[in-house]
């Protein structure tokens, strides 16, 4: 919007942004624990570990139950490359109190996506390396591609293909060789890990409970019991067939908590569940994707559009925006909706809503929507 009615852009202090940030998450713990207390639900702070089938240690505490939930979430995977100690995560970068000079983020998912623009934003020179021509693997190959336009026009270095081999430090500095043949050196002052999540469950002695995993989680049955301990319930990140992400892990925990009570007879629904990298500007998606659709061999139609000339973009001044709506030809049923653009955010959740109800593209069509908005242009869309 420079030049077009804002004079120059805001200017970001890093620690009173942090301060603000610690308002909101620094008395959320201590008021959780009281909620749970409040209610009689008795608390433990530590590391666990199973010591038997219906068994946890905490410390000298042994806690034997009925039933157990694991609802441990996700932690970084190991990268094994050398000098993996002077990776930063996600975390890390949260609880800075400044802002370095440089960052250089190792992988191209969410995390990095997200916080390479809050860093470039804030002053600090970004790169993202990423191992494989294709960042932000599950959403829209054609938008991914807008999108990583749209960082390297705002100064953010993407490189792809580029896997990171090692990292060494001399003095203040890091230095990060990657390249196939190990052919680039990047100098920088922090290297944060953004190349994705495993389940994080691999130190809780699983196998002296009898519980099966693999390299996703924990494996489940329907009802999200454990496949061989009857026992063990699990929810959020540490279920080998869910989908890692927050709303999710909610659900899963509130069914595990219907099935616990009542006996199993609640499954959990994975259709129609949207998710979104709030990236700038944000990418969305729900549905499946176009490839998906064609090793289906569905009977489908795609309607994809560049949205930078539409008016929802162009009156901000966003010059990378998009869509790809993916319809059935008998049904006229929404299968996939993928948008890149301001309040993409939003919108999706319109398409998530629509496919739910089984809501046809023409009935949504019809649906009158608030004008100027980003939801109407909906319309257009399907």
């Amino acid at each position: 919007m420079k030049g077009k009615g804002i004079a120059k852009e805001p200017e970001i202090k890093w620690s009173d942004l942090m301060e603000f940030k610690k308002s909101f998450i620094e008395p959320r713990p201590k008021q959780s624990e009281q909620g749970f207390q409040n209610v009689g639900i008795d608390t433990y702070h530590g590391k666990a570990s199973f010591s038997n089938k219906n068994i946890i240690q905490i410390g000298n505490n042994f806690l034997e139950g009925k039933y157990i939930l694991i609802a441990t979430g996700a932690t970084p995977m190991k990268l094994n490359v050398q000098g993996e100690e002077y990776i930063s995560i996600s975390d890390d970068f949260l609880d800075m109190n400044n802002m370095p000079e440089s960052i250089t983020f190792i992988g191209g998912g969410y995390i990095s996506f997200e916080l390479a623009h809050v860093a470039a934003k804030s002053g600090a020179k970004v790169r993202i390396l990423h191992r494989s021509a294709r960042p932000l693997k599950g959403f829209d190959t054609d938008l991914v591609d807008m999108l990583v336009k749209s960082y390297k026009e705002s100064g953010i270095d993407v490189r792809l293909n580029m896997p990171v081999n090692s990292i060494e430090k001399k003095g203040e500095i890091l230095i990060v060789h990657a390249g196939k043949n190990n052919e680039n050196s990047f100098e920088t002052d922090m290297v944060v890990h953004g190349a994705g999540r495993i389940s994080n469950i691999y130190d809780l002695n699983l196998n002296k409970a009898g519980i099966d995993f693999d390299k996703k989680g924990i494996l489940v049955n329907e009802y999200l019991q454990s496949v061989s301990n009857p026992a063990v319930y699990v929810a959020g990140d540490a279920n080998a067939g869910g989908i890692p992400l927050t709303p999710v892990a909610g659900m899963e925990g509130k069914i595990v908590a219907q099935n616990i009570l009542e006996g199993n007879k609640t499954k959990p629904d994975y259709s129609a569940i949207p998710s979104v990298a709030f990236s700038v500007p944000p990418l969305a998606s729900v549905g499946i994707l176009e490839e998906d659709a064609e090793k289906q061999k569905l009977n489908y139609k795609i309607n994809y559009e560049d949205t930078s000339l539409w008016y929802t973009s162009k009156r901000i001044g966003l010059k990378y925006s998009g869509f790809k709506v993916i319809i059935d030809k008998k049904t006229n049923q929404i299968l996939g909706a993928h948008l890149l653009g301001n309040n993409a955010d939003e919108v999706i959740n319109i398409f998530a809503m629509a496919m739910k109800i089984k809501i046809t593209a023409d009935e949504l069509k019809n649906i009158i929507f608030v004008y100027p908005t980003a939801g109407s242009d909906i319309k257009y869309m399907v």
